[in-house]
């Protein structure tokens, strides 16, 4: 087991429990969380319509792409999940900038979107449920992947919801 392995098994572990938990407060309500009927409102706020459905669709984004993440399982989609869902909380913040005094709107989901797409370009490592697979040891094939379906569903849900 070599450093590298327990860097990245610490990286998934942080950036996935917390997109997993951002996700349960959505769905469950968990953590001091709103709640899907909360966070549909909120969402239909924000000019996602219909809000309580793609509250859910973020939620579950975030839940699934955050778990898959911790465990290093299916990484590469886990990566698209949390990337596609994180270009929309970039996109319902766009006045805000990376160095806004309100808070870290945007800076938030960018450095969780690029953790996510350099797990899937680095690999979730031999420490992973994905240890079998050949994405194990990632490389531009499963980040190219992650990029790609995860901008095309985030983007196609900007498009849609508005």
């Amino acid at each position: 087991m070599s450093a590298g392995d327990v860097g990245i098994l610490l990286l998934r572990l942080a950036v996935g429990l917390i997109l997993a938990g951002h996700g349960a407060q959505k769905l469950f309500g968990w953590f001091g969380g709103p709640g899907l009927d909360a966070t549909g409102k909120y969402f239909a706020e924000l000019g996602y319509e219909p809000g309580a459905f793609f509250a859910g669709l973020a939620g579950l984004s975030e839940v699934l792409g955050g778990l898959g993440l911790a465990v290093g399982l299916l990484t590469p989609l886990a990566a698209a999940a949390a990337i596609g869902v994180l270009i929309n909380a970039m996109a319902v913040a766009p006045e805000k900038t990376l160095w806004s005094a309100e808070g870290p709107a945007f800076a938030y989901p960018m450095t969780f979107a690029v953790a996510a797409l350099t797990i899937a370009a680095v690999g979730p490592g031999r420490l992973s449920l994905d240890v079998l697979f050949p994405w194990r040891d990632g490389g531009w094939l499963s980040a190219a992947f992650a990029l790609v379906l995860g901008v095309v569903g985030g983007v196609l849900v900007v498009v849609l919801a508005r």
